[in-house]
């Protein structure tokens, strides 16, 4: 915010004036603190700490927002489309995040970005763990709360941390002057210090209040510290210290949050998600009133704040309206409607997609059953609407004809039809192609990157097909077009999770299980989602990498004490937490990453020039070039690469 805004006119003249005349003067240079203020005096009253405090929270937002190296290159999201490599069109290059070949190296600008945010949000958190003696005049308690607010955000980062790049360096105490050595802690010791610290965390911390909402709790410090038992338990490359009985201490915390009331999940999964209507021309809630019921969910046991700015202020990405950081996940995902009768960059309902982008494979559309879960229409719109009035010529369609269709707003302009319907007879298609009597494009799942080319060299030419399903489950109306600026809190973790990690401990031979086996808390899971249809068997493709495949190849997806696997939980975390940034830390810690994104990701699948080079060496990222370059001794970089 300017300095400025507030003063009159006059007064920003004669500032401006008096500077003229003064001129450039030593007295003008020199450094002058009138208010004597050093980070050694100002932390040490309650104000001053309450605010380095506070601090740390709006670090988390820049944090998730580094999505390149949690969602990409997995078995449910690309870099990008993948039509040509399906088409198998010669010279096809994708990102390096799904092809994992020799340009996925240590100069990658995801890499640096997301060890320099975790590394400053550590740094933070040292200040306020090592400050808190000093502090004078502040309530004991209070202060033990700050404390171990600190120690939970440095656990979550060194968590991150770790998962991503294996032995990291681990400092505890602040870092106040630059130090060119940065020696590396072993893996096993990180996971014993996240440990530490996340066991005096539940000791310390409170239970949830309606006050400083979003601060850690009691619940977040549990929650982590049974997802780090999990993790270090599958012991990844016999490195993490894990032992079988991570599994249980696991499932033993996952129990006593499910237990405890605290976070019921909701009974409805779409009240978790922004209220927004298909429709343009229904009545859309109000900005705030959209994520009113999303933001205050009890099922949310932590979640990064942004409908509260007043409490956790933003470092970047701001608005430059507000000031204030906002969160950009609706604009990550997917695609934006057919391209007929929109609007382009004015409308608000519709926002496209912008940045690196996310796309889904087939795989994340064909994991689910459309018919009887909900969250597949949750998670993707397959129908578009006019959002203003057209007429469109379909003069050019290489199936000719030469007529004109109009549309005004609010007429359906595009469908795309679930895999498991998909459209039969000419009839039902758009009159855009041959026999088709529809005034909007009819498309089957399996073509959604574009129908079979002529020629393996030359597709169809079609000014009305739509080629991908919005994914619109963070879509918050009145967030205009092309912005960052939602109100939507990100929710980091929600107790649906605690039941399928619930799961995963007891397939890994947790006991002591205190609602029954493993399945059980899969289902509780499942049935949520299917509403109505609880109980059902729903059906999801049976080979769900291959768009076209017949439709009665399927395999029921509820679990039994027979059936439940890891693949089988996984293919539920993927449906229950599409696209919420934790996907590649899921098959990181099952040892599934190298087999299930050669599976689903066309992109990995195809490497380079057909051949997969993903490999055991991706299971761990390279150290950023930006640290290996500023280390002395140089910091060793990670095998392989």
């Amino acid at each position: 915010m300017s300095i400025y805004k507030n003063l009159k006119k006059a007064s920003i003249y004669f500032i401006l004036f008096s500077l003229l005349l003064v001129g450039c003067k030593k007295s003008w240079l020199e450094e002058y603190n009138p208010a004597s203020r050093t980070t050694d005096n100002y932390y040490t009253d309650p104000v001053g700490y309450e605010g380095l405090v506070t601090s740390c929270y709006p670090l988390l937002r820049d944090i998730t927002q580094q999505r390149n190296l949690t969602i990409k290159g997995t078995d449910i999201f690309t870099a990008g489309g993948w039509g040509g490599i399906f088409y198998n069109l010669p010279n096809q290059t994708g990102n390096p995040l799904d092809q994992y070949d020799a340009r996925f190296n240590s100069s990658n600008g995801s890499l640096q970005g997301l060890w320099d945010v975790l590394y400053r949000e550590i740094n933070r958190c040292n200040a306020v763990i090592g400050r808190a003696d000093a502090v004078i005049g502040m309530d004991a308690t209070k202060k033990t709360t700050r404390v171990g607010e600190a120690k939970f955000l440095r656990s979550l980062c060194y968590f991150w941390a770790v998962q991503q790049w294996g032995d990291i360096p681990m400092p505890l105490v602040e870092s106040v002057t630059g130090s060119l050595d940065w020696p590396k802690t072993a893996s096993k010791d990180v996971y014993a210090q996240i440990i530490t610290d996340l066991t005096a965390c539940v000791a310390t911390l409170p239970l949830p209040t309606a006050t400083d909402i979003g601060r850690a709790t009691q619940g977040a410090a549990k929650f982590l510290l049974a997802k780090v038992y999990l993790t270090r338990g599958w012991n990844y490359n016999n490195s993490l210290g894990g032992t079988a009985a991570d599994f249980t201490s696991s499932l033993q915390l996952c129990d006593e949050l499910i237990t405890s009331g605290l976070y019921p999940m909701e009974t409805n999964w779409n009240n978790l998600w922004p209220v927004h209507d298909k429709k343009v021309t229904a009545t859309q809630p109000s900005m705030a009133a959209s994520v009113a019921v999303a933001n205050a969910s009890k099922e949310v046991v932590f979640a990064v704040q942004y409908s509260n700015p007043a409490y956790y202020w933003g470092d970047g990405n701001t608005n430059p309206a507000t000031g204030l950081i906002g969160n950009n996940m609706h604009s990550q995902f997917g695609e934006g409607p057919s391209g007929v009768a929109q609007a382009g960059g004015t409308t608000q309902f519709y926002s496209k997609l912008q940045g690196d982008g996310n796309k889904p494979t087939w795989a994340a559309y064909r994991l689910f059953d459309p018919t009887l879960d909900s969250r597949y229409e949750g998670t993707f719109n397959s129908i578009s609407y006019a959002t203003v009035a057209q007429t469109i010529s379909l003069i050019n369609n290489t199936y000719s004809q030469n007529i004109s269709l109009t549309y005004k707003v609010g007429d359906t302009t595009a469908i795309i039809l679930p895999w498991n319907k998909p459209v039969t007879l000419a009839s039902q298609r758009g009159k855009n192609v041959l026999g088709g009597t529809k005034n909007y494009s009819v498309s089957n799942m399996s073509e959604i990157v574009g129908y079979a080319p002529i020629t393996p060299t030359k597709g169809v030419v079609d000014n009305m097909l739509w080629t991908t399903p919005m994914f619109w489950k963070f879509f918050q109306p009145g967030v205009s077009y092309n912005d960052g600026f939602s109100t939507f809190n990100d929710p980091l973790f929600r107790s649906a999770e605690l039941y399928l990690m619930a799961a995963e401990a007891i397939v890994k031979g947790a006991t002591g299980a205190k609602s029954g086996s493993a399945d059980v808390y899969y289902n509780k899971v499942l049935d949520r989602a299917l509403g109505l249809n609880a109980g059902m068997n729903p059906n999801r493709a049976a080979n769900p990498a291959l768009g076209v495949d017949p439709i009665t190849n399927i395999v029921s997806y509820r679990a039994t004490p027979a059936n439940i696997t890891i693949d089988l939980i996984l293919d539920e975390y993927g449906r229950e937490f599409m696209g919420e940034s934790q996907r590649w830390y899921d098959l990181k810690r099952t040892g599934t990453l190298i087999a299930r994104a050669s599976k689903y990701n066309p992109w990995t699948a195809f490497g380079l020039t057909g051949a997969p080079v993903i490999s055991a060496i991706h299971n761990l990222r390279p150290i950023p070039q930006g640290m290996i370059d500023v280390t002395t001794p140089i910091m060793q970089q990670n095998p392989g690469y």
